[in-house]
C-alpha cells in the first residue's frame, strides 16, 4: 500500500512581510510540528482541538535556541483543504525566519511540496474536482472583480456542475443505445433514432453555448493584449500614463524616447487590458532603434487590440500613410492625439484617410479619455460587461475538449440521420464522455495531471 507522505513549504512570497506562513500537509503534520514547537500555555500541540490557534515559540531542538514567536493553525482531516491533517505556522516575514522553520520541519521527515501539491491532493482526495482546482490559479492571479468572481464561481462547481448534467445527459442516451445493440433479438422497444438524434442535438447545443463563453473567459482571465501604435511623437507614452494615471514611461518632446515595448494591466470597466506601449514607427536610424521597431510590429501583429495613433495638430504623412496600409483593420481603434493644441479648430489630421471614425483625445489633458474607453468595451465585448451568472469556461484547455465534446456528438447525430451502425455512433458518445471527463477528472492521465499543477504557485 502507498505511504502518503507529509508535504511542508513556504507560503508567502518571497521578501520581507509583516507575516510568513510555513505550511504543512499530511498523516504526520501535526507531530512534526510537535517536535519543534513549546505552546505558551504548556499544552501539547498533539492535543490542540482542530481548526485552532496555538500561541508559542519554534526552538531548535538541536541548539535549544530560540527560532520565532508564533502562531500555530491546527486543522484536522478531513474538515480541511487537503482533506489531511494540515498545520500553519504563522511566523514574522522574514525569509531566514520561515526558511529556518520549513528546515526543521524537513529534518524530521517531511518532504518540500512540489508547484500546487496541496490542490492536487485536495483533488485525489475528492474535495474538489479538477475544474475547480484549476480555478484556484485564476483566483490568485485575477486581475479584475468581474474575473475573481468567474473564478469564484467555477471553485463552487458552476461550471462542473454543468459539465455533469451534460454526461449524466450522454450516458443515458447512450445506456439506450446500447441496450438496443446487446438485445436487439429480443422483445424490447427499439430506438427511435429520429428522437434520441434530437436529445443529442440539445446537448450539443448547450455545449456550443460553453464555448461560445470562451471569449468572455478568456477576457476576465488573461487580459486583452492591447497595443499603442503609431510614428514617433505621437503621444502613444503619454497616453499610457494618461489610462494608467501615473508616469510609468518617459515623455519628451523629442522623437523616438521609447525604444523597447512597455508592458501594464490596467481595469477598463471590467476588462482587463494589457496595455503594450511601443517604439515609434518609422525607418530606424540605428540598430536599437531598429530593434524596438521590430518588436512593435510584432507587438502589433500579435494584439488582441490595437489603438493606432494620430497627431491631430499636424497633417498626416508618409509615415501614417505607411502605418494604416500595415494595420489589421479588423483589430484597429483610431484615436486622434492632442486635441488640446486645435484651439477650436478642427484636426489637421485628414481623418477621412482612415476606415471608421477616430476617438478624438487629448492624452495631456486627457480630454476624451472615456469615449476611447467606451470604444475600447465596445469592441472588446460588444458594449458591455455580459451576464456572469452561468457558467463561463476560462481554460483553454477545456475549450478545446468542448470543442471535441461538440464534435464527437455532431458526428453521432450525422451517423443517425444517414443509418450508420449502432456500434459506431456509441463509439463517438464514448469519445464526447471521455473529453467531458477530461475537464472534471473523472478521466485524466498521470502526465496531464502533472503538467496542470505545475502552473500553481509553490504552497498552494
Amino acid at each position: 500500500m502507498h505511504q502518503v507522505s507529509t508535504i511542508a513549504t513556504i507560503s508567502t512570497p518571497l521578501g520581507v512581510g509583516a507575516i510568513g506562513i510555513v505550511r504543512m500537509t499530511g498523516p504526520e503534520a501535526i507531530s512534526i510540528c510537535a517536535q519543534v514547537f513549546r505552546s505558551a500555555s504548556g499544552s501539547p500541540l498533539d492535543r490542540a482541538a482542530t481548526h485552532s490557534l496555538c500561541h508559542g515559540a519554534v526552538q531548535d531542538p538541536a541548539s535549544g535556541n530560540l527560532v520565532d514567536e508564533v502562531l500555530v493553525g491546527i486543522m484536522r482531516a478531513p474538515r480541511t483543504y487537503t482533506r489531511e491533517d494540515i498545520v500553519e505556522v504563522n511566523c514574522h516575514g522574514g525569509p531566514v525566519v520561515q526558511q529556518k522553520v520549513l528546515s526543521l520541519f524537513l529534518e524530521r521527515g517531511a518532504r518540500l511540496a512540489s508547484p500546487g501539491e496541496f490542490t492536487r491532493r485536495a483533488f485525489l482526495n475528492g474535495r474538489i474536482d479538477l475544474a475547480q482546482a484549476e480555478s484556484v490559479v485564476q483566483i490568485i492571479s485575477a486581475k479584475t472583480e468581474a474575473g475573481l468572481r468567474v473564478a469564484l464561481a467555477q471553485l463552487d462547481g458552476s461550471l462542473s456542475g454543468e459539465i455533469g448534467e451534460l454526461r449524466q445527459a450522454i450516458l443515458l442516451e447512450m445506456a439506450a443505445m446500447e441496450a438496443d445493440i446487446d438485445f436487439s433479438d429480443e422483445d424490447i422497444e427499439e430506438l427511435d433514432r429520429d428522437q434520441t438524434g434530437e436529445r443529442l442535438e440539445q446537448i450539443r447545443s448547450r455545449l456550443e453555448e460553453l464555448i461560445d463563453s470562451a471569449f468572455v473567459g478568456r477576457v476576465l482571465s488573461q487580459g486583452v493584449r492591447t497595443a499603442i501604435v503609431g510614428k514617433p511623437n505621437v503621444g502613444k507614452s503619454s497616453l499610457l500614463n494618461s489610462l494608467l494615471m501615473r508616469e510609468r514611461a518617459i515623455v519628451t518632446e523629442i522623437p523616438g524616447t521609447t525604444r523597447d515595448t512597455i508592458e501594464e494591466i490596467i481595469n477598463v470597466k471590467g476588462i482587463p487590458l494589457q496595455l503594450i506601449d511601443t517604439a515609434g514607427l518609422r525607418p530606424a536610424t540605428d540598430e536599437v532603434e531598429q530593434v524596438g521597431v521590430e518588436r512593435s510590429r510584432r507587438a502589433m501583429r500579435e494584439a488582441d487590440l490595437i489603438l493606432c495613433l494620430f497627431d491631430g495638430s499636424e497633417p498626416e504623412d508618409d509615415h501614417d500613410r505607411a502605418l494604416l496600409t500595415s494595420l489589421p483593420k479588423d483589430r484597429a481603434i483610431f484615436v486622434i492625439n492632442k486635441c488640446d493644441r486645435f484651439r477650436g479648430q478642427s484636426p489637421r489630421f485628414n481623418r477621412g484617410l482612415l476606415p471608421s471614425e477616430p476617438v478624438i483625445i487629448s492624452a495631456l489633458t486627457r480630454q476624451g479619455l472615456n469615449q476611447l474607453k467606451e470604444k475600447i468595451t465596445g469592441a472588446v465585448l460588444g458594449g458591455s460587461l455580459p451576464p456572469l451568472e452561468g457558467p463561463i469556461v476560462t481554460h483553454e484547455r477545456h475549450r478545446l475538449l468542448l470543442e471535441g465534446a461538440r464534435d464527437s456528438l455532431g458526428r453521432a447525430c450525422q451517423g443517425l440521420r444517414v443509418g450508420l451502425g449502432e456500434e459506431l455512433i456509441a463509439e463517438e458518445l464514448r469519445a464526447a464522455l471521455a473529453a467531458l471527463g477530461e475537464i472534471t477528472g473523472e478521466e485524466i492521465a498521470d502526465d496531464l495531471l502533472e503538467t496542470i499543477f505545475r502552473e500553481f504557485c509553490i504552497g498552494k
